[in-house]
């Protein structure tokens, strides 16, 4: 039986400058031909972190008509080593740092007193066009849910392994495919008239929204970073519970398709289950183990808080002035995959 179109590997994205652009040259011939020289840039264009996100496309499903051997090409690896320094060097610089682990816990666990961001925004005037956008940005990112935290697991130990393995069997649907949140997501899209084919909507997305992708990944490959993999995982899971119960008002009160409105409420009552796993399970007891990670663990939930709100910034700040927030007009789809319309406004 041939592989579903859905399963199948997704293309190559179209490159946005010179770095991306040699490295998705040189991915379309054999391993070990060559990469290009790292030139500089600035690590937070869309350029650097399109070249990130495609290095690190590899290590997930890889891509069409790409030799699988790039994934662990010793000249591909160099200059991706090269772009991540750059760009935890910029994460660095951007935070505020320090070890302060029950700051930034009680920073995230604060409601405050008038709801802001993208959700509050959706649920209190958001319009259909702009809850198709937000679910085209997080395509990118719920295509690979909980992949990147996978490869924290080996690096726990104890009750911290243990844990983090229980959120994630939730993740991965609790032993049933229909029920991993990727699925759930792929059913949103279709359910808004989307395409859930995996990375659909690279091309679309900016900066803003790759930047907290390469992000995950960068944390989830790197051992020495296994404490900021945790803090960022910890910060996903304590903020995603209010958030997702927004996001289910404002899908009810647009009259959303139930597949948008079940993929919300899933996360409502699951997130705040995590929340105490992550906290008590994995932090205490990694903290216990590795004392020496806390600073690790603040920067994970601080660079999660800055890309996040940065993220928010710039859709904000295109809707408001009545403008998409995507690079690229997005079609409405059947049932079938055809186009039936054109645009998401």
């Amino acid at each position: 039986m041939g592989m579903h179109t859905a399963d199948r590997p997704p293309r190559l994205p179209q490159p946005c400058g010179d770095m991306s652009a040699g490295i998705i040259a040189a991915l379309r011939g054999d391993a070990g031909t060559g990469v290009p020289a790292p030139a500089d840039g600035d690590p937070w264009d869309r350029d650097a972190q399109l070249s990130l996100h495609t290095c690190y496309g590899l290590h997930y499903r890889g891509f069409e008509d790409v030799d699988p051997e790039w994934e662990w090409d010793p000249g591909l690896l160099g200059l991706r080593a090269v772009l991540e320094r750059r760009f935890l060097e910029w994460l660095r610089a951007e935070t505020a740092g320090g070890a302060d682990l029950d700051a930034e816990l009680d920073q995230l666990l604060t409601v405050p007193e008038e709801d802001s961001g993208l959700s509050a925004f959706l649920r209190d005037q958001g319009l259909p066009w702009q809850a198709r956008e937000y679910f085209v940005h997080r395509s990118i990112l719920h295509h690979q849910e909980a992949d990147p935290y996978a490869w924290l697991i080996p690096r726990l130990r104890g009750e911290a392994k243990a844990a983090l393995v229980a959120v994630e069997f939730d993740e991965f649907g609790g032993g049933h495919g229909e029920r991993i949140h990727q699925r759930l997501y792929a059913d949103l899209l279709r359910g808004a008239g989307l395409n859930p084919t995996y990375l659909r909507y690279l091309d679309v997305v900016p900066t803003q929204m790759l930047a907290i992708v390469t992000m995950m990944s960068l944390f989830g490959l790197h051992r020495t970073l296994r404490g900021a993999g945790v803090g960022h995982f910890a910060a996903v899971e304590i903020s995603s519970s209010p958030a997702s119960k927004r996001m289910v008002d404002a899908l009810e009160r647009l009259e959303a398709d139930p597949a948008c409105v079940r993929f919300y409420r899933e996360h409502v009552e699951a997130d705040a289950v995590h929340e105490q796993l992550m906290r008590r399970g994995v932090i205490d007891d990694l903290l216990a183990q590795e004392p020496d990670l806390r600073e690790s663990m603040v920067f994970g939930m601080q660079a999660t808080t800055l890309l996040e709100d940065r993220f928010t910034e710039f859709v904000l700040g295109q809707w408001q002035a009545g403008s998409s927030s995507l690079l690229a007009d997005v079609p409405e789809v059947g049932a079938d995959g055809e186009t039936l319309r054109s645009g998401t406004g």
